[in-house]
């Protein structure tokens, strides 16, 4: 008999989530999830007449497949506004939703939209993939016409959303209006007074554009609208979403342009070193990200209050946060600006449990997972210990050295996250494609993997069956998909987070074969 749940919901933005039973809970200050499992499926792979995915019909139907295939978790990437290059991790505000997410179908049965005025258009790409180009050119006239229409008679919930984010939404409807005036060009070139934010000057702004700062709010309220409608329906059924929170900012972003002091700046706020990672096997030249650095010792001085803000804006939106890059929060890697590459840059010191401790002062427990990849030196391990957050194991990662490196399953330890793979892997069918004759060969013959089974179905069986607390899986790799679904191949550009699934691709049958390995392995928690 299936266990019946209660649910309370709240609406207001300040408490919009809804309240229901935690999969997740804390004990002497270590986070334990109940045995569970979960697919990874970013939002713009969704299927979608419209180009990319989006919050509508599709997204329920996802929910409804991961109901019928018992999955607890939809682990999700960023969902913030995205700048050039179309990364999720490179936005232009932490806090700001993806206009590209709002569903055209739902604004039309608002009466925001007639169907004629995007049924029509033509948004490129293929089932498949997303063409970002026309989206840009394409999505905002439609946006902006759902947004007139709102405007001209604002709904009851509308003022209560702009005073309720009034931390972050001003600043960053201004800043969007000043990219538009300024053809798209960074903050770091426009006029002097503007960069610095001159009181005068940024008075005559929002009186020059005020209605395309209010462009960018509605744009705003319509995204949470529609997402914690999602998320309610979501845990309505029993399922929560992970989300992600990048550690770093972009350069080109509300978040540097607003509060500069927080960052490692010049004075002509010009970064002075930026973020990175190392020489290491897989790159001789690192990794050149060019993210500005924190400044932590002015931020200690406010209390964190720009992080307090960030993990109560993120602990709101999603049921468990995933940060990225924890481990630099412990130490992180510092490269000087202008650098070609990696090479020249030097290890700092981190914030570490000073940060942790002050947003568990002022937030309490929260339900976060630390992304522990990467090159893990003796602070990070003791920033983990201390955190208690469940950590991270790929399993693709395990068969390039003979011991596996710490991510083979029987090497687990319970409180951690298992994944097939990541958004920055290839799917598995892809990653037997690539990997070395002996790492395949391991594999195969770790978990007896066989054609007739297929490899991918292998794989997920063996995080499933693994003791790690949750076990999530690609949702390339569940549809046993190759290489051409990768969803970002890191330090490249071009051609990365255009991964969508085709109409269909979540079938009844696949939900049951889900549903029957989540019930041999235990893994059914509602």
């Amino acid at each position: 008999m299936r266990r019946m749940f209660v649910f309370c919901l709240f609406f207001r933005y300040d408490e919009g989530v809804a309240l229901h039973t935690p999969s997740i809970f804390s004990l002497k200050g270590v986070v334990y999830l109940n045995r569970s499992s979960g697919i990874l499926l970013p939002i713009s792979s969704l299927p979608s007449p419209y180009g990319v995915g989006t919050m509508g019909k599709a997204a329920r139907d996802f929910v409804d497949f991961l109901v019928c295939a018992r999955q607890k978790y939809w682990q999700i990437l960023p969902i913030c506004s995205t700048s050039y290059g179309d990364s999720p991790y490179a936005s232009f505000s932490t806090f700001a939703g993806n206009p590209y997410f709002i569903d055209l179908d739902l604004l039309a049965a608002d009466g925001l939209l007639r169907k004629q005025e995007y049924n029509n258009i033509d948004w490129g790409g293929t089932p498949d993939k997303i063409d970002y180009g026309r989206m840009y050119a394409l999505r905002y006239p439609v946006l902006r016409k759902a947004c007139d229409r709102l405007l001209a008679a604002p709904p009851a919930g509308y003022a209560d959303f702009c005073r309720e984010n009034a931390f972050w939404l001003p600043d960053y409807a201004l800043f969007m209006a000043l990219k538009d005036a300024h053809g798209g060009a960074p903050w770091s070139e426009w006029e002097p007074a503007l960069i610095r934010r001159e009181a005068e000057a940024m008075e005559d702004a929002r009186r020059a554009y005020a209605a395309d700062i209010e462009f960018w709010k509605a744009v705003q309220y319509l995204f949470f609208k529609q997402w914690l409608a999602l998320k309610a329906y979501a845990n309505e059924r029993g399922v929560e979403i992970i989300g992600d929170l990048p550690i770093y900012v972009a350069a080109d972003s509300v978040d540097v342009w607003s509060s500069p002091e927080g960052f490692q700046l010049d004075d002509t706020l010009t970064p002075t070193e930026v973020a990175g990672c190392p020489p290491d096997a897989f790159s001789a030249t690192g990794q050149l990200w060019g993210n500005p650095l924190y400044d932590w010792d002015a931020m200690k001085k406010t209390g964190y209050a720009w992080w307090v803000r960030r993990i109560r804006h993120t602990c709101r939106i999603y049921d468990v946060v995933r940060i990225d890059h924890f481990r630099g929060f412990a130490g992180y890697y510092a490269i000087p600006y202008g650098s070609p590459d990696a090479r020249g840059g030097r290890w700092r010191t981190g914030p570490g449990m000073d940060l942790f401790r002050t947003i568990e002062k002022e937030l309490g427990r929260q339900n976060i997972i630390a992304e522990d990849l990467g090159y893990l030196t003796p602070d990070v391990y003791a920033l983990l210990a201390d955190v208690g957050y469940p950590g991270m194991k790929v399993l693709e990662f395990a068969f390039d050295s003979p011991d596996g490196g710490g991510y083979l399953p029987h090497s687990y330890p319970r409180s951690c996250v298992a994944y097939t793979g990541t958004h920055d892997n290839e799917p598995v069918n892809g990653w037997f494609e690539n990997a070395s004759p002996l790492a395949r060969q391991r594999a195969v013959d770790y978990f007896h993997l066989t054609l007739g089974e297929g490899y991918h179905w292998g794989m997920v069986r063996g995080i499933w069956s693994s003791v790690a607390d949750l076990a999530v899986a690609q949702a390339q790799d569940i549809l046993g998909l190759g290489l051409s679904s990768r969803m970002n191949t890191p330090s490249t550009l071009g051609g990365n987070w255009c991964w969508r699934a085709r109409p269909g691709a979540f079938s009844p049958w696949l939900a049951e074969k889900l549903r029957h390995m989540t019930e041999i392995y235990g893994r059914v928690c509602y």
